[in-house]
């Protein structure tokens, strides 16, 4: 079993698309468009959406680096 963390995020500007966004602990993401039901990539995203992305990528990342420090030590 994976574990992922999915975040839902509709834009409010043009094309204003409804996306998932899954970030998985093993670091693999996936963006999907839930109205045609099809993956985006990280570089098809602007304005909003990308700064949701970066946020969140960077959230992400930040979590996993004090777990691991908590679990190895410092």
């Amino acid at each position: 079993m994976t574990n992922c963390e999915n975040y839902r995020f509709v834009e409010k500007h043009r094309p204003w698309r409804d996306l998932t966004f899954k970030f998985y602990a093993d670091g693999r993401l996936t963006i999907i468009d839930n109205e045609a039901g099809v993956p985006v990539a990280p570089r098809e995203l602007k304005g909003d959406s990308l700064d949701f992305y970066v946020r969140k990528r960077i959230s992400f990342i930040k979590n996993d680096l004090i777990a691991k420090k908590t679990k190895y030590g410092a």
